[in-house]
């Protein structure tokens, strides 16, 4: 058959370990025989991170400012063993992290949800999409390791020669500093996404921050979105039909928990990050996962919602097979390509995606699984495979539906 045409490339970000591994053999096997692809291309493994000074992190999350969409494949965020491990000059920060800050977008994570795989809480019967602030926080922080006793600051001085200043803490004796900030056009923007996806996907939306400890850094987060909600929001909301709900985060965890799901879940940067994790786990597993972030000026990047799988990357440099689960990042591929279409008017490439979405779930739910997933199917006998005939098998599938 003709290979499906694009006008304009995707931005291919590559990434680390296992599923880099993985990233090859799915554009080998289920994209490049049935798409004439068209990417921009960018390494983001972490030695070619260290050799550009991580020069090519930044250059990537401008080429998706210039395009639109972007694809990327899971990297490494060094700590102290990995900086050992892959000889690096600095401990790089997150290269997500960078991303984000330079198209200051939402990140929205939905579980893939197949019949034979029950969420672990048994009263989940609709998806939880968590929506995570992806700017800012803990992620762009300045830290200080304190030596000894001494006074630490928190100063600001302004533009006008104003000042403010507050003692953070009189160290008696050595330890840690941290400072994080926030900006009220990126929590207005993160406003307005969250309340935007609400309503595309007509399902109430949920926000937690610590208001009542945080009088000034969360309560601005709880008075941004209330105050989005009142001026621009609550009609269209109500008209539709759904709500919105704002509480403290501990009190929020709690009803999500006794909830049936089906709404978006708001949380800040970190909150969003373990709560990602915690809810792909619960719906199955961390490589069920889709992720886009979508900023306010109408750019996304679909990508993996997991890490780079390390510890089956050292068995399949041993030449011992491994059972990976591609899925998050087989959608990160599809979510790309589906957009990518979209917006060019392209058809062909939107149906491309979804017929690659229909085939990699009919297969799971042909009980053909990788080891992740054998363990928690239900009502089937499901047949493990390795990572290699998993996506063959997908393969197969998506050729029928092709044809």
């Amino acid at each position: 058959m003709e290979k499906i045409k694009m006008t304009t490339p995707l931005v291919e970000m590559d990434g680390d370990e296992m599923t880099r591994v993985l990233w090859k053999i799915i554009k080998e096997e289920l994209i490049l025989p049935f798409v004439d692809l068209k990417t921009e291309y960018y390494d983001l493994g972490l030695p070619n991170r260290d050799a550009t000074q991580d020069q090519v992190t930044m250059d990537a999350a401008l080429a998706n400012k210039k395009y639109g969409v972007a694809v990327k494949c899971a990297t490494i965020t060094p700590n102290a063993q990995r900086v050992e491990e892959y000889h690096l000059h600095q401990m790089w920060k997150s290269p997500n992290g960078t991303i984000r800050a330079v198209l200051d977008g939402t990140v929205f994570r939905a579980p893939i949800m197949i019949d034979s795989i029950k969420p672990v809480v048994k009263n989940w019967t609709k998806p939880i999409t968590i929506a995570r602030h992806a700017y800012g926080d803990v992620y762009k922080c300045t830290e200080f390791r304190i030596p000894g006793p001494g006074k630490a600051e928190l100063i600001y001085t302004g533009d006008d020669g104003s000042r403010q200043a507050a003692t953070v803490y009189n160290f008696e004796c050595a330890g840690v500093l941290q400072g994080q900030y926030n900006k009220d056009t990126s929590i207005y923007s993160f406003a307005r996404s969250c309340f935007n996806y609400a309503l595309e996907s007509k399902q109430d939306l949920w926000f937690g921050a610590k208001d009542t400890i945080s009088k000034k850094y969360d309560h601005t987060f709880k008075d941004i979105f209330q105050e989005v909600y009142d001026a621009e929001y609550r009609e269209k909301f109500e008209a539709a039909g759904i709500t919105y709900f704002y509480s403290l985060i501990d009190d929020i965890v709690a009803r999500v928990i006794r909830s049936e799901g089906g709404f978006v879940w708001a949380c800040k940067n970190y909150d969003g990050d373990v709560m990602s994790d915690m809810v792909s786990t619960a719906f199955g597993s961390l490589a069920m996962m889709t992720s886009v972030l979508v900023s306010p000026d109408g750019n996304y990047e679909y990508e993996a919602a997991h890490g780079t799988v390390t510890r089956h990357y050292y068995k399949y440099l041993k030449g011992e097979a491994t059972s990976t689960n591609p899925m998050a990042t087989i959608f990160a591929w599809s979510g790309a390509l589906k957009k990518r279409g979209e917006l060019d008017s392209l058809p062909a490439l939107v149906r491309f995606g979804e017929a690659l979405e229909a085939a990699s779930l009919q297969t799971l739910n042909d009980g053909i699984m990788t080891k992740d997933l054998c363990g928690l199917a239900e009502g089937i006998t499901p047949t493990q495979v390795n990572s290699e005939e998993f996506i063959q098998a997908i393969r197969t599938r998506l050729e029928a539906k092709l044809a």
